[in-house]
């Protein structure tokens, strides 16, 4: 639940319309494609979480999988995306919130939602867990009747409608691809994204009671969750609608919603969007810190971002993920266009990179797992479909270059990876100092 929680969010409801404005009905290919992409993925990275659980098991593999300096670069890159991500989630919920509340100010909103998701985070594991349950259970509650009715609808099985046909679903007469193979590129693009997140199901299952049962069982269900819920709701959404009606303003599921002649839809969608804002921002607070915390344990960071609370949790590193995340939100707010802008900007492809290192990391520590007979989930066909994830990556990277937006973003990510890796360097050869150096002779 937590996985799913954290992946539908946004992007899915709101960002859709961005993918099937540039891709028409074909988006569906896109989906597929980066659907299979972060299957295989999450497959790899659920054969490593299964047989060594760590909290912030990303960083962990990388570093005892392709090295120190990997372990290091992918850590706080992982970290840098989500304090970013969470300022932009926080103020986005903040928005909504606003507008229903004028007389409110909006940093007043998104100071009691940190407040309350910084309790939230610091008291038990468990609390986390419950919040998160409930929110990605709403969610889910929200497509599985989105699913039902689109199916009505459909078929022509609600009140004073017929059947849709194919007509939209093979672009009103400019076909199912109206944009070519470009315009499956650029949905694929706009879509790939749209699965971030799903990740931190291992990070989470690492504190669980048995967390090898916990990472394979969350990892197997990963396929019928995308299979049903992403390329359930996409399909619906160009069956009914015309793909020329979608853009990034209007979220498709209102405009299914309204065809279908559901009273207040607009609103209620509203509120889901908060939800699923406010949920993958207490999902992020949690990766945040753990990934902090794991770092600080393997030396890859201040020592006391790993010290724990008498529950357990590591309270330097949730504070110090809330505060920059405040600190975030700030800068949207006073330099949404400069600052805020380039920072976001750097992190735009960062999921890519970590999508990288866990299968490079994968295919370095598979043989090391098997000797030691600690496999509990296998890829399928290895080495064969970890290789092919590496070329569809590779190649969705080749794939951004050649768009100007996508490709100032790899520039961007590219620029920030080389600064975390510098600071990685000069941070090992200090401890590596540190370590090396001769105890002072006792005193006379």
């Amino acid at each position: 639940m937590m996985g799913l929680g954290s992946a539908i969010g946004a992007g899915l409801f709101l960002g859709s319309g961005v993918g099937i404005s540039a891709a028409g009905p074909a988006i569906l290919v896109s989906y597929v494609i980066a659907g299979i992409m972060i299957i295989f993925v999450m497959r790899m990275l659920g054969e490593m979480g299964a047989a060594l659980p760590v909290s912030g098991s990303f960083s962990h593999y990388a570093r005892i999988g392709i090295g120190r300096w990997a372990g290091f670069s992918m850590g706080w890159l992982y970290w840098f995306m989500l304090i970013m991500v969470l300022g932009v989630e926080i103020t986005g919920a903040a928005g909504i919130v606003q507008s229903w509340i004028p007389s409110v100010p909006q940093w007043v909103v998104a100071l009691v939602f940190v407040t309350v998701f910084a309790v939230i985070n610091l008291t038990r594991v468990a609390n986390f867990g419950e919040f998160e349950f409930w929110f990605a259970a709403l969610k889910v509650a929200v497509i599985l009747g989105f699913l039902v009715i689109g199916v009505l609808l459909v078929f022509g099985l609600l009140p004073g409608t017929e059947p849709v046909g194919t007509e939209h679903f093979l672009g009103d007469g400019d076909g199912f691809a109206p944009n070519g193979l470009a315009g499956i590129a650029a949905g694929l693009l706009a879509v790939a994204f749209a699965f971030g997140g799903i990740e931190i199901v291992t990070i989470a299952a690492a504190e669980s009671k048995d967390p090898e049962r916990s990472i394979a069982t969350a990892v197997r269900s990963v396929v019928w969750r995308i299979s049903v819920f992403y390329l359930g709701s996409i399909a619906i959404m160009v069956l009914v609608l015309p793909w020329t009606a979608a853009s990034g303003e209007t979220s498709p599921f209102v405009s299914v919603l309204d065809i279908a002649g559901i009273p207040y839809v607009s609103g209620f969608m509203e509120l889901v969007v908060v939800i699923a804002l406010l949920s993958a921002f207490n999902a992020n607070v949690y990766g945040t810190s753990r990934m902090a915390y794991s770092l600080a344990r393997g030396g890859d960071g201040p020592a006391w971002l790993s010290k724990l609370s008498r529950n357990g949790v590591p309270r330097n590193a949730v504070l110090v993920s809330v505060f920059f995340g405040f600190v975030s939100v700030l800068l949207n707010w006073l330099l949404p266009e400069t600052i805020l802008g380039i920072l976001l900007n750097a992190v735009g492809s960062a999921l890519i990179a970590i999508w990288l290192f866990i299968v490079v990391a994968h295919l370095r520590l598979r043989r090391k797992f098997e000797e030691e007979g600690t496999l509990r989930l296998r890829m399928w066909l290895f080495p064969y479909l970890s290789w092919f994830t590496l070329a569809m990556l590779i190649g969705f990277i080749c794939l951004m270059l050649t768009d100007t937006d996508a490709r100032a973003q790899l520039v961007s990510t590219f620029v920030l990876f080389l600064i975390i890796t510098a600071i990685g360097a000069v941070w090992h050869r200090r401890q590596d100092a540190r370590v090396s150096r001769p105890s002072a002779p006792p005193a006379p």
